[in-house]
């Protein structure tokens, strides 16, 4: 019998140590399956991890770009308003500017009449003054030693001898009685003077206005302009003597007259 029992524990060793080894490769085979699993799923968890990263990094990015935007388009909105008020005030502006041009022109036109109205009405007392001047005067006299210019020169001497009258007689004649001569204008000028001279400012606008009117060109043209702006101004006529300086100013820039109209019309601001 104990060689049975033997045989049969040793059939029974046999069986249990082929089961257990069985068993461990089993086991051995289930536990790198399962280090497989974690090893993938630790993998998985990284790579979503990292793809949370990312996605949280371009949400980030998303976040600041849509700051950003949005300061970008408050600044533009600020910009906008501020070139609404811009072009608002600019277009007042404009209109204040086209406003304060027609009523500067329409007061030009105004005071352009008036002083056309005044030199018409001075240019009628003139002419009946020259009328009456004319009408108490002899004959007039020879010209002296044939000179055309006699009497001018004689008008010239009377005013330097601040005889007014003789040298206004003297000049009126010498106008009337050589009208096309070269010293005419001369002669008309020193005729307003002899009224300015007299402080008879209205008549002595009227003779400077026959020296602009009738030889512009003449030197004595932008004298009897700036003489007849200092007229005004004895008058009181601020807005005509203004006006006088700068047409002189504009029409003669590079005279002497020129240059004290521009002094003047400083002195007037």
């Amino acid at each position: 019998m104990k060689p049975y029992y033997v045989t049969l524990l040793l059939c029974a060793g046999l069986l249990t140590g082929c089961a257990s080894n069985s068993s461990v490769d089993v086991i051995r085979q289930d536990l790198q399956e399962t280090k497989n699993k974690i090893h993938n799923l630790t993998k998985d968890v990284s790579t979503a991890r990292e793809g949370e990263k990312n996605l949280k990094s371009e949400f980030t990015a998303l976040r600041k770009a849509d700051a950003d935007l949005s300061t970008l388009l408050d600044a533009a909105k600020a910009d906008m308003q501020v070139l609404t008020a811009k072009q608002d005030d600019m277009g007042q502006s404009q209109r204040r500017t086209a406003d304060e041009l027609k009523r500067y022109r329409e007061d030009t036109d105004r005071r352009m009449v008036a002083i056309e109205d005044r030199i018409v009405k001075l240019q009628a007392a003139l002419d009946e003054l020259n009328k009456r001047l004319r009408e108490g005067q002899t004959a007039a006299a020879p010209q002296e030693g044939g000179r055309p210019d006699s009497l001018y020169l004689k008008g010239l001497e009377s005013f330097k001898a601040n005889d007014m009258p003789s040298a206004r007689v003297n000049l009126t004649q010498f106008v009337e009685q050589h009208p096309s001569h070269d010293l005419v204008a001369n002669a008309r000028y020193w005729i307003g003077e002899t009224y300015y001279s007299e402080k008879n400012y209205e008549q002595a606008i009227l003779e400077f206005q026959e020296v602009i009117k009738l030889y512009p060109k003449k030197e004595k043209a932008p004298a009897a302009m700036l003489k007849q702006a200092l007229a005004f101004k004895a008058l009181k006529d601020v807005k005509s003597t203004r006006y006088v300086l700068n047409r002189l100013a504009q029409e003669y820039p590079k005279t002497d007259e020129a240059r004290k109209a521009r002094a003047l019309l400083k002195e007037l601001k």
